[in-house]
Protein backbone atom coordinates (compact mmCIF):
# COMPACT_ATOMS: atom_id res chain seq x y z
CA UNK A 1 0.00 0.00 0.00
CA UNK A 2 1.27 3.35 -0.91
CA UNK A 3 1.31 5.96 1.86
CA UNK A 4 0.53 9.47 0.65
CA UNK A 5 2.45 12.31 2.26
CA UNK A 6 0.13 15.29 2.82
CA UNK A 7 1.13 18.82 1.89
CA UNK A 8 -0.83 20.80 4.49
CA UNK A 9 -0.39 24.09 2.61
CA UNK A 10 -1.69 22.56 -0.60
CA UNK A 11 -4.59 20.95 1.25
CA UNK A 12 -5.50 24.32 2.77
CA UNK A 13 -5.46 25.94 -0.63
CA UNK A 14 -7.65 23.17 -2.00
CA UNK A 15 -10.17 23.57 0.80
CA UNK A 16 -10.28 27.35 0.29
CA UNK A 17 -10.70 26.81 -3.45
CA UNK A 18 -13.60 24.40 -2.86
CA UNK A 19 -15.26 26.86 -0.45
CA UNK A 20 -14.85 29.74 -2.93
CA UNK A 21 -16.17 27.60 -5.76
CA UNK A 22 -19.07 26.52 -3.53
CA UNK A 23 -19.93 30.16 -2.69
CA UNK A 24 -19.86 31.10 -6.34
CA UNK A 25 -22.15 28.18 -7.13
CA UNK A 26 -24.60 29.29 -4.43
CA UNK A 27 -24.57 32.88 -5.73
CA UNK A 28 -25.28 31.65 -9.26
CA UNK A 29 -28.08 29.40 -8.00
CA UNK A 30 -29.53 32.30 -5.99
CA UNK A 31 -29.40 34.61 -9.01
CA UNK A 32 -31.13 32.00 -11.14
CA UNK A 33 -33.78 31.51 -8.47
CA UNK A 34 -34.38 35.27 -8.18
CA UNK A 35 -34.60 35.58 -11.96
CA UNK A 36 -37.13 32.73 -12.09
CA UNK A 37 -39.34 34.73 -9.69
CA UNK A 38 -39.08 37.86 -11.81
CA UNK A 39 -37.34 39.78 -9.01
CA UNK A 40 -34.47 42.24 -9.51
CA UNK A 41 -31.06 40.78 -8.78
CA UNK A 42 -29.07 42.29 -5.93
CA UNK A 43 -25.99 44.25 -6.90
CA UNK A 44 -22.99 44.93 -4.70
CA UNK A 45 -24.48 48.29 -3.70
CA UNK A 46 -27.95 46.96 -2.90
CA UNK A 47 -29.17 45.21 0.20
CA UNK A 48 -31.66 42.42 0.64
CA UNK A 49 -32.89 44.04 3.88
CA UNK A 50 -35.61 46.42 2.66
CA UNK A 51 -37.78 46.22 5.77
CA UNK A 52 -37.41 49.97 6.35
CA UNK A 53 -38.14 51.01 2.74
CA UNK A 54 -41.61 51.97 1.50
CA UNK A 55 -43.33 52.20 -1.87
CA UNK A 56 -45.98 54.92 -2.24
CA UNK A 57 -48.42 55.64 -5.07
CA UNK A 58 -49.24 59.35 -5.61
CA UNK A 59 -52.53 60.24 -7.30
CA UNK A 60 -52.68 63.78 -8.68
CA UNK A 61 -54.36 65.57 -11.59
CA UNK A 62 -53.80 68.44 -13.98
CA UNK A 63 -55.65 70.90 -11.77
CA UNK A 64 -54.86 74.24 -10.19
CA UNK A 65 -52.86 72.78 -7.30
CA UNK A 66 -50.26 71.50 -9.79
CA UNK A 67 -49.66 68.16 -8.08
CA UNK A 68 -47.13 67.09 -10.71
CA UNK A 69 -44.85 69.93 -9.61
CA UNK A 70 -45.36 69.03 -5.96
CA UNK A 71 -44.54 65.41 -6.77
CA UNK A 72 -41.31 66.51 -8.47
CA UNK A 73 -40.34 68.22 -5.21
CA UNK A 74 -41.41 65.32 -3.01
CA UNK A 75 -39.95 62.35 -4.92
CA UNK A 76 -36.21 63.08 -4.47
CA UNK A 77 -36.76 64.20 -0.89
CA UNK A 78 -38.50 60.95 0.05
CA UNK A 79 -36.06 58.85 -1.98
CA UNK A 80 -33.31 60.04 0.34
CA UNK A 81 -35.41 58.68 3.20
CA UNK A 82 -35.97 55.24 1.61
CA UNK A 83 -39.50 56.07 0.48
CA UNK A 84 -40.13 55.49 -3.22
CA UNK A 85 -42.95 57.55 -4.76
CA UNK A 86 -44.66 56.82 -8.09
CA UNK A 87 -46.85 59.58 -9.57
CA UNK A 88 -49.93 59.25 -11.76
CA UNK A 89 -52.85 61.38 -12.94
CA UNK A 90 -54.87 58.42 -14.23
CA UNK A 91 -57.86 57.27 -12.21
CA UNK A 92 -57.59 54.03 -14.15
CA UNK A 93 -54.60 53.21 -11.96
CA UNK A 94 -56.92 52.86 -8.97
CA UNK A 95 -57.32 49.13 -9.38
CA UNK A 96 -56.46 46.16 -7.21
CA UNK A 97 -53.82 44.79 -9.56
CA UNK A 98 -51.85 48.04 -9.45
CA UNK A 99 -52.43 49.09 -5.84
CA UNK A 100 -51.20 45.77 -4.44
CA UNK A 101 -47.66 46.86 -5.37
CA UNK A 102 -47.70 49.72 -2.86
CA UNK A 103 -47.64 50.24 0.89
CA UNK A 104 -49.58 53.49 0.79
CA UNK A 105 -51.46 55.95 -1.42
CA UNK A 106 -51.08 59.74 -1.45
CA UNK A 107 -54.08 61.68 -2.80
CA UNK A 108 -53.51 65.33 -3.71
CA UNK A 109 -56.04 66.09 -6.41
CA UNK A 110 -59.31 67.77 -7.36
CA UNK A 111 -60.78 64.80 -9.20
CA UNK A 112 -64.58 64.94 -9.25
CA UNK A 113 -65.74 61.53 -10.45
CA UNK A 114 -64.77 58.08 -9.29
CA UNK A 115 -66.53 55.00 -10.62
CA UNK A 116 -67.71 52.15 -8.40
CA UNK A 117 -64.80 49.84 -9.32
CA UNK A 118 -62.20 52.52 -8.51
CA UNK A 119 -63.98 53.40 -5.26
CA UNK A 120 -64.04 49.72 -4.26
CA UNK A 121 -60.34 49.28 -5.09
CA UNK A 122 -59.46 52.30 -2.93
CA UNK A 123 -61.57 51.17 0.03
CA UNK A 124 -60.34 47.56 -0.23
CA UNK A 125 -56.75 48.82 -0.33
CA UNK A 126 -57.13 50.65 2.98
CA UNK A 127 -59.36 48.06 4.64
CA UNK A 128 -56.74 45.40 3.89
CA UNK A 129 -54.16 47.26 5.95
CA UNK A 130 -52.54 49.79 3.62
CA UNK A 131 -52.08 53.51 4.27
CA UNK A 132 -53.91 56.56 2.88
CA UNK A 133 -52.11 59.90 3.04
CA UNK A 134 -54.57 62.61 1.97
CA UNK A 135 -53.29 66.15 1.50
CA UNK A 136 -55.13 69.48 1.24
CA UNK A 137 -57.47 69.30 -1.77
CA UNK A 138 -58.01 65.59 -1.17
CA UNK A 139 -60.87 66.61 1.14
CA UNK A 140 -62.84 67.82 -1.89
CA UNK A 141 -61.73 65.05 -4.20
CA UNK A 142 -64.59 62.71 -5.25
CA UNK A 143 -67.17 64.96 -3.49
CA UNK A 144 -70.13 62.81 -4.56
CA UNK A 145 -68.73 59.64 -3.01
CA UNK A 146 -70.10 59.39 0.52
CA UNK A 147 -67.92 56.34 1.16
CA UNK A 148 -64.79 58.30 0.26
CA UNK A 149 -65.82 61.25 2.46
CA UNK A 150 -66.36 58.84 5.37
CA UNK A 151 -62.98 57.21 4.66
CA UNK A 152 -61.20 60.56 4.72
CA UNK A 153 -63.01 61.81 7.81
CA UNK A 154 -64.60 65.07 6.58
CA UNK A 155 -65.29 67.15 3.47
CA UNK A 156 -64.02 70.60 2.47
CA UNK A 157 -66.59 73.41 2.87
CA UNK A 158 -64.81 76.75 2.27
CA UNK A 159 -61.54 78.56 2.85
CA UNK A 160 -59.81 81.89 3.23
CA UNK A 161 -56.03 82.43 3.07
CA UNK A 162 -53.23 83.64 5.30
CA UNK A 163 -50.13 82.78 7.27
CA UNK A 164 -50.76 80.65 10.33
CA UNK A 165 -49.16 78.22 12.72
CA UNK A 166 -51.31 75.20 13.54
CA UNK A 167 -51.30 74.25 17.21
CA UNK A 168 -50.43 70.64 18.00
CA UNK A 169 -52.96 68.97 20.28
CA UNK A 170 -51.95 65.36 19.58
CA UNK A 171 -48.63 65.74 21.33
CA UNK A 172 -48.27 62.03 22.12
CA UNK A 173 -49.09 60.73 18.64
CA UNK A 174 -46.18 59.23 16.62
CA UNK A 175 -46.73 61.69 13.77
CA UNK A 176 -46.53 64.85 15.87
CA UNK A 177 -44.68 63.74 19.01
CA UNK A 178 -41.59 65.92 19.47
CA UNK A 179 -42.18 67.79 16.20
CA UNK A 180 -42.03 71.60 16.37
CA UNK A 181 -45.00 73.61 15.13
CA UNK A 182 -44.33 75.54 11.91
CA UNK A 183 -45.74 78.63 10.25
CA UNK A 184 -46.61 78.91 6.57
CA UNK A 185 -48.88 80.74 4.17
CA UNK A 186 -51.72 78.49 3.10
CA UNK A 187 -55.43 78.22 2.47
CA UNK A 188 -57.39 78.06 5.71
CA UNK A 189 -59.70 75.13 5.10
CA UNK A 190 -62.93 74.67 7.01
CA UNK A 191 -64.58 71.23 6.78
CA UNK A 192 -68.01 69.71 7.16
CA UNK A 193 -69.41 66.16 7.58
CA UNK A 194 -66.84 65.22 10.24
CA UNK A 195 -66.38 61.56 11.11
CA UNK A 196 -66.60 61.27 14.88
CA UNK A 197 -63.83 58.68 15.13
CA UNK A 198 -61.14 61.06 13.85
CA UNK A 199 -58.22 61.78 16.17
CA UNK A 200 -57.27 65.43 15.75
CA UNK A 201 -53.54 66.20 15.80
CA UNK A 202 -53.41 69.90 14.84
CA UNK A 203 -55.88 72.78 15.00
CA UNK A 204 -56.01 76.47 14.16
CA UNK A 205 -58.31 79.19 15.44
CA UNK A 206 -61.36 79.86 13.26
CA UNK A 207 -63.59 82.51 14.82
CA UNK A 208 -64.50 81.32 18.31
CA UNK A 209 -63.53 77.68 17.85
CA UNK A 210 -60.65 75.40 16.93
CA UNK A 211 -60.81 74.08 13.38
CA UNK A 212 -59.05 70.73 12.82
CA UNK A 213 -56.11 71.02 10.41
CA UNK A 214 -54.60 67.54 10.67
CA UNK A 215 -56.19 64.31 11.82
CA UNK A 216 -55.94 60.53 11.62
CA UNK A 217 -58.35 57.62 11.78
CA UNK A 218 -58.38 53.88 11.18
CA UNK A 219 -60.39 52.04 8.53
CA UNK A 220 -60.56 48.27 8.74
CA UNK A 221 -56.93 47.17 9.12
CA UNK A 222 -55.65 50.36 7.50
CA UNK A 223 -54.72 53.86 8.63
CA UNK A 224 -55.81 57.22 7.23
CA UNK A 225 -54.01 60.56 7.57
CA UNK A 226 -55.26 63.95 6.40
CA UNK A 227 -53.84 67.46 6.60
CA UNK A 228 -55.37 70.65 5.25
CA UNK A 229 -51.87 72.07 4.80
CA UNK A 230 -50.46 72.05 1.27
CA UNK A 231 -51.90 74.62 -1.14
CA UNK A 232 -48.65 75.45 -2.96
CA UNK A 233 -44.85 75.40 -2.88
CA UNK A 234 -44.70 77.75 0.09
CA UNK A 235 -45.91 74.93 2.29
CA UNK A 236 -44.47 71.99 0.32
CA UNK A 237 -40.99 73.47 0.61
CA UNK A 238 -41.36 74.07 4.33
CA UNK A 239 -39.19 71.62 6.28
CA UNK A 240 -41.86 71.30 8.97
CA UNK A 241 -44.43 70.20 6.40
CA UNK A 242 -41.96 67.80 4.77
CA UNK A 243 -41.28 66.16 8.12
CA UNK A 244 -45.03 65.95 8.80
CA UNK A 245 -45.62 64.14 5.49
CA UNK A 246 -42.74 61.71 6.02
CA UNK A 247 -44.01 60.82 9.48
CA UNK A 248 -47.56 60.52 8.13
CA UNK A 249 -46.40 58.11 5.41
CA UNK A 250 -44.54 55.95 7.91
CA UNK A 251 -47.38 55.90 10.43
CA UNK A 252 -50.06 55.22 7.80
CA UNK A 253 -48.01 52.31 6.44
CA UNK A 254 -47.27 50.94 9.90
CA UNK A 255 -43.56 51.72 9.72
CA UNK A 256 -42.29 54.00 12.51
CA UNK A 257 -39.64 56.56 11.70
CA UNK A 258 -36.10 55.19 12.07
Amino acid sequence: MYRVKHDHHSAGRDRRHRRTRGCRTLRVMASLFIASLGLPALSSTQTSNTADSLSIFFLGDGGRHQPSLRAQELIPLMANRRIGVTYTESLGDLNAENLVKYDGLIIYADQVKIDSAQEKALLDFVNAGKGLIAIHSASYCFPRSSRYVALLGAQFKYHSTGSFRARTVGTDHPITRGEPEFETWDETYVHTKPNQDCVVLQVRREGDSDEPVTWVRTQGKGRVFYTAYGHDERTWNNSGFQSLIERAIRWSCGRPAP
